[in-house]
């Protein structure tokens, strides 16, 4: 007996001296400190003329992960220059220990098909509010990432009521540098202007490898790696509730903009998303003047359709999608700007004075970035603190936009979309399926052939059924649309107001895809595609050489990895039994090259029965240069670089000096001119970018100048091929004097508008720049032109290989003034000389989207 009590004794003891050190290791972690942003960077972030370095950025991460167990840091993977892309998980240790169900938790509340309503309500009171936010996807937009370690640190080490409250309930997924690359190129670059009469300037080349601004304009075809990466958190992953893009915009207007966005809104979100929205906003604007912050504009400015950057896409992933907007400085310089310089004029925001959207405007002076790191981290708390205290709520709903949306889908019309296997370019239209597939949308697979209505499929067409929670993003991807044409889209006078950016984003037309909308449910044989769908060419044994099929942009990708192996390669210019103009005739070569090309390619290589002597020329390896200038960089000529690496096109990128310096013929054989306005091209800087001249050292000006304009027609008429895309063509047209012109060019808006849509055309599909493409089909016009061929001397000169419908033109988008496009050339070929001037007036490869059209420049390049 005494012995157990002596244990007993012994186990108390034992258990006191337990919860004794529980206590104190509490404490001590309690008063444990976690190292401030100011101690660790040595200055205060936003301070004037200091920016934080992403590298530097990601070591202080690295230190709060470990220090305060609150912050999960993720390494997605390389930047397309091979920096860390960071994804942060911020909220209470114990939800980051159980993290892997609440991930399935917010997926089934995502997507409850098949579910009751009583176990719906069940993992509503389990799981946690998902809330996403991004920093600095615009490089020069320096503000959001300077903020990021700062809202970290004080959601990490505060110990307040509100913020356990919004690491109780919230799981905040932060992306807090959204371009690695461009963040450390104008960090650079700022260091080495500072102090200088150059300090503050933006930086003289794109914020990204390849596209600079249009990062924001990749959350539909996610052709960047960094949107690959967003596309996984946001579209698959986490599905967040609510995301917040964090931007910057001019500096002479609203000192920031929050949501809600103003009309016009695109079609087939849920309702409840705008509404979110402006109760998100409301509570934004709330914290922010409370907070004493003026300036402050909401519903105005910014419409709700707009681009499908990540923004304006997320509504359609039911996705409560926002961005804030705040004044700029000059990178981390500050700014004086006088009262009479603040403007508005902007939609919904007339004149700069109080109004219900706008009731405390800043009177102006010094604007800094400390300024706009505190609006930032201010809206960002808002929106955490909002979504904590309304936790059930905010998971309720996201699981009635998911329900609600898959009911539309399901009794609406149509009921889905058939990918039939029968395709101009079978291989396009599985790369559209893999991008599909990235932003998380079911796709199906028939077995079997299937029959809906009148129309069989066959076995391996791909099917989209509206009746799942992404319905309106389908509807918006593969549906035709008609930008709005009401009181919210005309001026007083009846002028067009510019979308922001595209009219349509309808991924099929863009991409020269065949789509049927159908209008009953497909029922069949059909297996859910998990994961993408892969490709391998087959190669044919037994013939002479090898055949590829010229529809197939792919095919020009082979034939460049071929031609780099000394594979010879010739060009099919007559019709046979055996082939078609635009088809590829392949040697024999090494087994092993003609086998690693199909895997990689995807294009079979079906064996030449017989050898064909005539109708057919060789191809050359590519000899391309592309003209490549400062002023800020050329997003479409960055754009076309990514395109020509896509399909292993050689290519040299060509600056002023090289082409003033002539004999361009030595080196090459086609140069290309991206979109552009002839003052950019020749250095006749005006308007608004008159300011640039002063503040760029003079080392990035660029211009090639009259004498730049003498080499091109040297190269031209020495046998060369100019080839301009889009707005460029002016430059051509004007400098070369060709016998052209621009039918639009002289119109007013009230006359002629368009502004992103796609139109129907013909192609020539007989001359050898439209080889492989069919009969008609779709281009996208923007900022394009129409081009007139003029009487001359020599009117046989010109050729006319892409022509404009007469009629009914207009496939989706906005367009005023039809009659102005009618019967209209979109594409001319031009004898200059012994070489060419091809015109392409319309975007043949914009923002890589436009598959479509991409042969017409492949042709040019490989003729």
């Amino acid at each position: 007996m005494k012995q157990n009590t002596k244990l007993l004794r012994i186990i108390f003891t034992f258990t006191l001296v337990l919860i004794v050190l529980g206590f104190v290791t509490q404490i001590a972690e309690a008063q444990k400190k976690v190292i401030s942003p100011e101690e660790f960077f040595g200055f205060e972030l936003g301070s004037d003329r200091k920016m934080a370095r992403w590298d530097k950025i990601i070591d202080y991460f690295k230190i709060l992960e470990k220090e305060s167990g609150k912050l999960k840091v993720i390494n997605m993977g390389p930047s397309t220059m091979g920096h860390p892309f960071l994804l942060l998980i911020i909220t209470a240790p114990e939800n980051l220990a159980n993290l892997d169900r609440l991930q399935k938790v917010n997926a089934m509340i995502s997507d409850p098909r098949g579910m009751a309503e009583s176990e719906i309500k069940k993992l509503v009171k389990e799981g946690k509010a998902v809330m996403c936010q991004s920093m600095s996807l615009h490089a020069t937009e320096i503000g959001g990432t300077q903020m990021a370690p700062e809202l970290t640190y004080d959601l990490v080490s505060r110990d307040d009521d509100e913020t356990r409250r919004i690491l109780d309930n919230v799981v905040f997924c932060m992306i807090p540098c959204f371009n690695p690359d461009g963040q450390i190129m104008v960090t650079d670059w700022y260091r080495k202007t500072l102090g200088t009469e150059y300090e503050g300037a933006g930086l003289p080349w794109l914020y990204h490898k390849y596209v600079g601004h249009d990062n924001n304009r990749d959350g539909d075809y996610l052709n960047m790696i960094e949107s690959v990466y967003a596309a996984k958190v946001m579209y698959r992953d986490w599905v967040p509730q609510a995301y917040i893009d964090h931007h910057q915009m001019g500096s002479y207007g609203a000192r920031i903009y929050i949501p809600p966005y103003c009309d016009p809104i695109r079609p087939y979100a849920d309702p409840l998303i705008w509404r979110e929205m402006s109760w998100y906003g409301a509570h934004i604007a709330y914290k922010l003047e409370e907070n004493g912050k003026a300036g402050i504009l909401n519903a105005a400015q910014f419409p709700g359709w707009g681009h499908f950057g990540w923004h304006w896409i997320t509504p359609f992933h039911n996705i409560a999608g926002m961005l804030t907007e705040s004044a700029s400085t000059k990178l981390a310089t500050p700014l004086y700007i006088h009262p009479e310089q603040l403007q508005a004029g902007s939609r919904q925001f007339p004149e700069y004075e109080a109004q219900a959207s706008f009731p405390n405007p800043w009177p102006g002076g010094w604007w800094r970035l400390r300024d706009i790191v505190e609006q930032k981290k201010i809206a960002s708390w808002a929106l955490l603190d909002l979504a904590a205290r309304n936790k059930e709520t905010v998971l309720w709903n996201a699981y009635l936009k998911a329900k609600r949306q898959t009911e539309r889908g399901t009794n609406g019309k149509p009921k889905a979309y058939v990918i039939p296997t029968a395709q101009h370019d079978h291989l396009t239209a599985v790369k559209m399926i893999n991008t599909l597939l990235l932003s998380g949308i079911e796709i199906k697979q028939a077995r079997k052939p299937f029959y809906v209505g009148h129309a069989t499929f066959q076995e391996g067409s791909f099917v989209i059924s509206l009746a799942q929670p992404k319905m309106g993003l389908i509807r918006n991807l593969l549906g035709r649309t008609f930008y709005p044409d009401n009181e919210w889209t005309r001026d007083n006078d009846g002028s067009p107001l510019r979308p922001y950016d595209l009219a349509t984003h309808n991924m099929n037309e863009f991409m020269g895809v065949d789509v049927v909308p159908v209008d009953e449910a497909c029922k069949g044989d059909f297996r859910i595609i998990d994961g993408q769908v892969e490709t391998s060419g087959e190669v044919e044994t037994g013939g002479s050489g090898y055949l590829l099929d010229g529809k197939l942009n792919a095919s020009f990708k082979a034939v460049n990895l071929l031609l780099d192996k000394g594979v010879a390669v010739q060009r099919v210019d007559k019709a046979s039994s055996e082939a078609c103009p635009g088809d590829f005739i392949v040697a024999k070569g090494p087994e092993i090259v003609i086998k690693d090309v199909a895997d990689l390619t995807g294009v079979d290589f079906k064996a030449l029965k017989r050898e064909i002597k005539e109708g057919t020329h060789l191809v050359k390896p590519v000899r391309a240069g592309m003209y490549q200038r400062y002023w800020g960089g050329n997003m479409d000529e960055g754009w076309t670089r990514f395109v020509l690496e896509q399909f292993a096109f050689p290519y040299t990128s060509l600056k002023d000096a090289e082409i003033k310096k002539g004999g361009l013929n030595k080196k090459y054989d086609v140069i290309i001119f991206p979109t552009d306005s002839t003052g950019m091209i020749m250095g006749e800087i005006s308007g608004r970018y008159r300011r640039y001249l002063s503040s760029v050292p003079p080392e990035y000006q660029s211009g090639i100048g009259e004498k730049g304009v003498q080499a091109l027609k040297e190269f031209v008429e020495k046998g060369g091929t100019l080839v301009t895309l889009g707005e460029a063509c002016s430059f051509a047209i004007d400098k070369f004097a060709l016998s052209v012109r621009d039918a639009v060019e002289n119109t007013t808006w009230k006359e002629f508008f368009c502004a992103g849509s796609t139109f129907k055309v013909n192609f020539d599909n007989t001359h050898p720049l439209a080889y492989g493409m069919p009969p008609e089909g779709f281009v996208v016009f923007y900022g394009s032109l129409a081009f007139e061929i003029t009487p001359s001397q020599h009117n046989e000169r010109y050729e006319t290989v892409v022509r404009y419908k007469d009629k009914d033109i207009l496939q989706s988008g906005w367009l005023i003034g039809e009659e102005y496009l009618s019967n209209k050339a979109a594409m001319i070929n031009a004898e200059y000389g012994k070489g060419h001037v091809v015109l392409i007036g319309f975007r043949a490869q914009h923002r890589s989207q436009t598959h479509g059209t991409y042969k017409l420049l492949f042709n040019a390049l490989m003729r």
